[in-house]
């Protein structure tokens, strides 16, 4: 039996006692076509002390049509939907998990799915206080050059199935464990705005092999070892890869593994040298040998 056809029918859970309530929740939808209303699928989660002890999840029938690219993401058909609830049925149990909560989403999209949801369906607005872990794990591993939801997974050793609701929401809430794990920030740390920060690149030498150089770092910080060896040898770092850039280098340190091709930065560096730009790809490692040679 598929995993859809074992919520088909209705929905999976598991909620806690009543005197142990999360300290947050995390929801994530899955949507059938490009209107954000048209949720088919939701899953929530709820931590308490760092571990999970609600689970929600289900299908849902979204009354609209399923999308060709909406279905290849998800894999969820009008078919798996067929005779399932509606978010009109599901709306009180959604509310009761998470209003007057603290609720995580990966960026904002599940909450405006939720209240384009309940607006076509004219029904009450959910109220709870929202938490991106995007902008979580953007304070907390700035070195990332990108916090998706699969790439955070893979660096911090979650395991997950990316674009099932209800493991992209367990996910999401342990980013937002681990976060607070590794920077020492509590929930209310985290809802507090931050202080605007600008993290500074080191000024390159006046003299050196890379003088002329506008180098960008992928996996590290600008203001990391790599960015300081880079910079002590001429080299200016640039804040991302630009018509501008003539060298991006991987640091040993990037936690992409062999799925570094895909990375933002990557793209656009291989985009620029498709294009006849000179730029230059390379590791750190091939970096220091060939300064090394220079020496």
């Amino acid at each position: 039996m598929s995993f859809f056809d074992q919520i088909e029918s209705g929905v999976a859970a598991r909620t806690p006692p009543a005197e142990e309530q999360p300290d947050f929740v995390v929801v994530d939808v899955e949507t059938a076509c490009a209107r954000v209303s048209s949720i088919c699928q939701i899953g929530i989660v709820g931590f308490r002390d760092g571990r999970e002890i609600l689970a929600y999840e289900t299908l849902v029938d979204p009354r609209d049509e399923f999308s060709p690219f909406n279905v290849g993401i998800h894999g969820i058909t009008a078919g798996h939907v067929e005779g399932g609830p509606t978010f009109s049925d599901i709306h009180a149990t959604v509310a009761g998990h998470i209003t007057g909560r603290l609720t995580v989403a990966h960026s904002g999209f599940d909450k405006g799915a939720l209240a384009a949801a309940c607006r076509i369906g004219d029904l009450a607005m959910i109220e709870t206080t929202w938490l991106d872990s995007v902008r979580v794990a953007k304070r907390a591993w700035p070195e990332l050059s990108s916090h998706r939801l699969n790439v955070l997974s893979r660096f911090l050793g979650i395991e997950h199935r990316h674009h099932d609701a209800l493991s992209d929401a367990r996910a999401a809430g342990m980013v937002i464990v681990k976060a607070i794990e590794h920077t020492g920030i509590d929930l209310q740390g985290w809802l507090a705005k931050p202080a605007k920060f600008q993290v500074s690149a080191p000024k390159p030498a006046a003299q050196g092999p890379l003088k002329g150089e506008r180098i960008a770092i992928l996996g590290e910080a600008r203001d990391g070892v790599l960015a300081q060896f880079i910079a002590q040898a001429g080299g200016r770092i640039a804040t991302t890869v630009g018509p501008r850039t003539t060298m991006l280098v991987i640091s040993a340190k990037q936690p992409f593994g062999r799925w570094v091709t895909a990375d933002a930065l990557h793209r656009k560096a291989e985009a620029l040298r498709d294009a006849g730009r000179p730029i230059a790809i390379l590791t750190e490692q091939a970096l220091r040998d060939r300064l090394g040679a220079m020496v």
